[in-house]
Formats: C-alpha cells, structure tokens, sequence
C-alpha cells in the first residue's frame, strides 16, 4: 500500500480490536519516542470503548505500555458553557476547548514524566479534572474523539500528531438509536429533551465528522447487528 493510500476495511468489534493491537505494535516498533493511535468517528459508533479494549489488550501483551487519551475531557466546563449561552450545543465542536487538547496531545508525546489529563462524565455531564494519569513508562498512547481529522482551525492541529489514524464507522440510523439510549441511560433529561438533543446536535457532529472520514489513514466500516 502506498504510504498515501487510505485502507478502507469492514470488520466485527473483535476482528477490529485484534487487527488495531498488531497494527499499533507495529508502528510502535519503528519509533523510537511515544507513539498516538487516534481513533475518530462520529459520536455512538464505538470508539470509546474500542480504546479501552485496545489499551487493555495492549498492556496484556506488555504491561504498563499504553494508556488512554480521551478527548471528551477538553469539553468546555459546564459553567463557561452557561456563560456562553452554548449549553444546547453541547458536544459540537465550538463547545470544546480543542487549542487546549492539541497542547496536551503534543505535551503528551514529549513528555519523560507521568502527566495527568482531564475526563468526562456522562453521569453529571461536566468535565472531570486530573481523571487520568499516563507513567512515563508509556510508549503507546490510544487518543480517542470525534474531531481528531477536523481539518479547521484549531482541530487541524491534531492529525499530524497522530503517528496513525483511524476513522470508526456506523450506519446513521445505528447512531441514533444508540445515542437515544446513551442519553437515557442516568436520567439526567427528559425523554424529548435527549431525543431533540440527538436530532440536532449529536446526529449533525455525525454529519460533520464523517466529512473528516477522508482523512484518515485507516477507515473501518463495522460489523455490528445492533
């Protein structure tokens, strides 16, 4: 394959999770410092947990040697959000901080010592400080978000910093009715609330992010029944 050609693949959940833990061995074994696995996609096609399970197979075959980097801890404070007037575009891109999560990313590659990196909670839908910690004994870093390939400013500052890209995708109407049950999973919002949530906010990011599918390295269109 061209080092510029995109692979296109179409895979179950697990034939995806054992092709991305020799995939990623691979290029971590022609580098020489840390390495960024970035897997974008939409929002409710799978990615978060796809990095779990891959940071949890990656660290089965070699203890201590990849962590997880997730994106949705630079959402913008639910308070500033307030501030704003943007808390019904909760989840777009202008609702994130993404000039922060670049410097982190990139912090992140350089850094010799342990650093700790923010989280999100669905369960009071706010930003979690200090939510993770990555030793300084890791080589692999598993950085998971939908906006990874954006190519607009600040988001274009991302993908060079991935040392591979990989596009996750699903069918829109699976999107939805994943993100339906997401969303009334803790009870936070009324049954309309969440649905008219997911019709403009979450399914237009879907929308948004799959124009991005281009720029991928790896693109894998999932196997799913549900």
């Amino acid at each position: 394959m061209n080092d510029n050609e995109q692979q296109e693949l179409k895979l179950t959940p697990e034939q995806v999770l054992a092709w991305l833990v020799e995939r990623a061995a691979a290029v971590s074994a022609n580098r020489t410092g840390r390495v960024a696995i970035g897997l974008a996609g939409g929002p409710g096609v799978g990615k978060s947990t796809l990095a779990v399970q891959l940071v949890e197979a990656l660290n089965r075959a070699k203890p201590g040697s990849a962590a997880y980097v997730p994106m949705d801890g630079f959402h913008m404070l639910h308070a500033k959000l307030e501030s704003l007037g943007t808390v019904k575009d909760k989840g777009a891109p202008h609702t994130f901080e993404g000039g922060a999560f670049a410097d982190f990313l990139e912090g992140l590659k350089a850094a010799d010592g342990p650093v700790s990196g923010p989280g999100y909670s669905r369960e009071i839908e706010d930003v979690v400080l200090d939510a993770f910690i990555v030793p300084a004994a890791v080589k692999m870093l598993v950085v998971e978000g939908n906006y990874l390939l954006l190519g607009n400013a600040p988001w274009w500052r991302i993908k060079p910093l991935l040392d591979l890209s990989v596009f996750v995708d699903l069918p829109r109407d699976t999107v939805r009715e994943r993100l339906l049950k997401r969303h009334g999973e803790h009870g936070l919002f009324t049954a309309e609330r969440n649905r008219q949530h997911v019709e403009r906010v979450d399914l237009a990011n879907y929308d948004l992010v799959k124009r991005s599918r281009g720029r991928a390295d790896i693109v894998i269109d999932l196997l799913t029944e549900h």
